[in-house]
């Protein structure tokens, strides 16, 4: 039997427009409806039209939610997360309250590593079982659509055991709430000083096992001093190019180590972090076919250092903004959080953290069936507390969240 509801009255925020990278001035604009009647059927958006409508909807959908007034928009998709781990990083936040250095924490053996040692204790059920609960927490927050890297198994068996963890619980989520939960193997992430040959091993056992068993996943590292240096990733992107998988990567978070044009070189999908990045290297991105992607969470909980992106954003780059939730320097699963601290830090409009958080993100992870409320496209919707969207960017503290859509069905 099909099923169908009728969201009436609301103040849609469709984002209508190309499934390509919003840019320029398309960033501004948000296709708003002052008062519309979206129609769903069986998980889709079958109609949107002016509302009040002048007959009633033949048939009569199943069910009606009046939106009065409210707010509704495409659910978010958060781009750029770390949210399978284990253990917690909270006595080495109060060593950074104390004012020692995050990179001083990674080389004297935290940092990264410290959850490293507790993934690698942990069995893959006690993994699912805390993915579980931060996709959970990342649903309610509005992520419909999220991205979750491997990256603290490090060995070759633990990389095989987070991602098999990931598929199982992106599996286990399809059914059950409907969130698209999407895998990268985050391979580069850290330097194991206990594994001898340490980058040769990830690159001709990690990689080659990973490849066999996920044909296709999209490889990662991060490109930073006391991490991979920028000759080993280039090392990793092209053993892992020359086996057919796409390329992310983390650059520029703490130093500028001239991997924007390498990955640029190797038509990465994106270049992530971007808080050291130079302005020349960002005008290269900008005019790419590589998305940046800005992690603003990492400036509130780290150094109150974020990337600055107007100049990047007026010469036409393609920006997309995530959580990037880990236990190290982003604890946060709200996407409304990291779209306010980019108004506020990152030198973007109201309206292009809308398409940072949605649209373009759509995009990056190639998904051309969501993101804008259209007739045929996936109802991944939020209904928010408000009848002014600009609450998102501008309340902090609080969900703004009253209703969470997924395929058309609430939660």
């Amino acid at each position: 039997m099909s099923r169908s509801l009728l969201i009436t009255n609301a103040r849609a925020v469709t984002l209508a427009g190309p499934t390509s990278p919003r840019t320029g001035p398309a960033l501004q604009d948000l296709a708003i409806l002052p008062r519309a009647d979206i129609l769903i059927e069986n998980g889709l958006i079958a109609s949107i039209s002016p509302s009040p409508l002048p007959t009633p909807h033949s048939p009569p959908p199943s069910s009606t939610i009046d939106a009065a007034g409210r707010v509704l928009l495409p659910a978010f998709i958060d781009c750029h997360s770390h949210a399978c781990w284990a253990g917690d990083r909270i006595d080495e936040w109060q060593r950074k309250l104390r004012g020692v250095p995050y990179l001083e924490i990674l080389k004297s053996g935290g940092g990264i590593m410290s959850t490293v040692r507790a993934v690698r204790a942990a069995s893959e059920s006690q993994l699912r079982e805390l993915l579980d609960l931060r996709l959970n927490a990342m649903l309610r927050c509005g992520s419909a659509t999220v991205e979750v890297k491997s990256g603290y198994g490090l060995s070759t068996a633990a990389e095989l055991k987070m991602l098999r963890v990931i598929r199982t619980a992106a599996d286990h989520a399809a059914r059950s709430t409907g969130q698209t939960v999407i895998p990268t193997a985050l391979l580069g992430h850290a330097i194991d000083p206990d594994i001898p040959n340490f980058v040769d091993t990830v690159i001709n056992e990690t990689l080659p096992a990973v490849h066999a068993e996920f044909p296709g996943i999209t490889i990662d590292a991060f490109c930073e001093q006391g991490a991979w240096s920028l000759a080993d990733c280039l090392r990793l992107f092209d053993r892992a190019l020359s086996l057919g998988h796409p390329l992310r990567i983390h650059a520029d978070q703490f130093n500028s180590l001239g991997m924007i044009p390498e990955a640029i070189r190797r038509h990465a999908r994106s270049v992530d972090h971007l808080e050291a990045s130079t302005e020349a290297d960002l005008d290269l991105l900008a005019a790419s076919d590589s998305f940046g992607v800005i992690l603003p969470a990492c400036g509130f909980h780290v150094d109150g250092r974020y990337a600055k992106v107007r100049r990047f954003l007026d010469r036409g780059g393609k920006l997309a903004l995530a959580t990037n939730y880990n236990p190290g320097s982003a604890p946060t699963p709200s996407i409304p959080f990291a779209m306010a601290l980019a108004a506020r830090h990152g030198g973007l409009s109201i309206p292009e953290t809308f398409h940072a958080a949605i649209s373009n993100p759509a995009n990056l992870l190639n998904l051309s069936d969501r993101a804008q409320i259209t007739p045929g496209m996936r109802a991944d919707l939020l209904l928010l507390r408000t009848t002014d969207e600009r609450s998102l960017a501008y309340e902090v503290g609080h969900s703004p969240i009253d209703s969470i859509f997924i395929a058309g069905r609430p939660l």
